[in-house]
């Protein structure tokens, strides 16, 4: 008789939920977790950069008070408030994640989980951070070989998560050379910092750190910053960041990375050159946490990069084996792995539901915001599609002026023919938020027509769909009418 129905490996937006979820079945649910449950998004990333980022926002606003005819003093920077509220934040959501799980009798097991079977686990005692004493445990090793207990379940899901990934150059492992988790350690705003990798991570990190003062240099190998979203959106984003006096090298990399005052990085590109740095972050990827979890004693088949195989149900070719989140490779977002989460619970539930991928929105919480869903311009004419593109900026809006955000755009591509919408991609204030009528509009397959003859309340950031999608019909009210020849 096996200990539970379902035992998750891994208490991540993805774990928990699956845990929940399985548990509102009428399952019986063990989950085991090495800290605080809500994983890397809760503890290291998501919420945690957002809540810096957020006060980034508000120092930043401070300073421009008088544009909005508010007189203050010169405002500085807090550090260890700013960290103090993040670390509150995180902990008040960990502990309501916690509450959750106890409230609907999931049974949160301590420790690390080794596979010893495909439905079997040995729990091991978990060993220090890697990063030391207050650094993250999601990728600490076991502690020796001896498990504290066994534990069986009739399913189980695997929801170990990433890391970041290593910098593979010289001098990667210099003192100063972080990844986002050591950025957290930092307990002051570094004076000079490269950032390797410019896209959501690297991205935001450079938001963050310049807004507080930083000079700042990013080193993105693709030809645009955040290279998975529309051209459109890299380019606008790269001029924004050097307008606010943020150093952009695409079609670069990083070479080497040298002790001077203190480190020296090396950077090949159209504009080679070494760049002085007290801080180096490395925000170039993840790989999958399978590290000591006993797959292949599992029978688990990964890829070549290591990520767990999945089908659309979430199931391993290990029977009674799923994978969900990060650790599948597939979309790594942290609204991916809760869908992929109650997608493998409701099969081991029974019920026949598959996993989407089509519809799947992505925000990065750079200044300005960006938000995407669906195709791109360049994917869309790339599958032979016949499209129709249209952009309507932030300017355009009387809420956006009264904001004081101007910046940015809403472009939308749709099928020419018919003006079903394909993709919607943002670069504004809030376009986080946005980007939620763009998903529904994909999911519910709307066209240009339906989008524009939505009454949108005025004055908000919300008409911008409405006004790209006049603009797309050449109807634009707002803008200047199409030229004819």
């Amino acid at each position: 008789m096996p200990d539970f129905d379902l035992l998750v490996l891994g208490g991540g937006p993805g774990g928990y939920v699956a845990a929940i979820r399985a548990a509102q079945h009428g399952l019986s649910v063990g989950l085991v977790e090495k800290e605080r449950p809500g994983g890397v998004c809760l503890n290291w990333g998501c919420i945690p950069t957002k809540a810096m980022l957020r006060s980034a926002e508000a120092f930043d606003v401070v300073r421009r008070a008088h544009e909005f005819g508010v007189r203050t003093g010169e405002p500085t920077v807090d550090y260890d408030a700013v960290r103090r509220r993040k670390d509150d934040i995180v902990k008040g959501l960990a502990d309501g994640v916690a509450g959750l799980l106890r409230a609907n009798s999931v049974t949160t097991i301590a420790g690390h989980a080794r596979m010893t079977g495909p439905t079997s686990v040995e729990i091991l005692e978990v060993g220090d951070a890697p990063l030391g004493p207050g650094g993250p445990l999601y990728a600490a090793p076991p502690t020796g070989m001896t498990a504290t207990r066994s534990v069986s379940a009739r399913d189980v899901v695997i929801a170990t998560g990433s890391r970041p990934a290593e910098l593979p150059v010289p001098g990667a492992d210099l003192p100063g050379v972080i990844t986002s988790d050591g950025a957290f350690g930092l307990t002051e705003v570094p004076e000079r910092v490269v950032i390797v990798g410019g896209s959501a991570v690297g991205a935001e990190w450079a938001t963050l750190f310049a807004e507080f003062g930083a000079a700042v240099t990013v080193v993105e190998m693709q030809p645009t910053l955040v290279p998975a979203e529309d051209a459109a959106i890299g380019a606008a984003l790269a001029r924004s960041f050097r307008s606010r006096g943020i150093g952009v090298l695409t079609s670069s990399t990083v070479s080497a990375i040298e002790v001077a005052a203190p480190l020296r990085v090396v950077v090949d590109g159209p504009e080679p050159g070494l760049i002085e740095a007290d801080v180096v972050l490395v925000g170039a990827g993840r790989v999958p946490n399978t590290r000591d979890l006993g797959l292949d004693v599992a029978g688990v088949t990964t890829d070549r990069r290591g990520f767990v195989t999945v089908d659309d149900r979430m199931r391993t070719d290990v029977k009674h084996v799923f994978a969900i989140g990060d650790v599948t490779g597939r979309a790594m977002l942290a609204h991916v792995a809760s869908h992929q989460g109650l997608v493998a619970a409701d099969v081991v539930a029974g019920h026949d539901r598959r996993m989407d991928y089509r519809v799947v929105p992505a925000a990065t919480f750079t200044h300005p915001e960006i938000a995407s869903v669906g195709l791109n311009e360049a994917a869309a004419r790339k599958a032979g599609m016949d499209v129709t593109v249209a952009t309507f900026p932030f300017a355009g809006l009387g809420r956006s002026r009264t904001f004081g955000r101007t910046e940015g755009f809403m472009k939308i591509v749709a099928g020419t023919a018919h003006g079903e919408i394909l993709g919607v991609h943002v670069i504004g204030p809030s376009a986080s938020d946005l980007i939620t009528e763009g998903a529904l509009a994909l999911t519910l397959e709307a066209t240009l027509d339906e989008l524009a003859e939505t009454v949108h309340a005025h004055p908000t950031l919300g008409e911008i769909g409405m006004e790209a999608a006049l603009v797309a019909l050449g109807l634009p009210v707002h803008a200047n009418p199409p030229r004819t020849r």
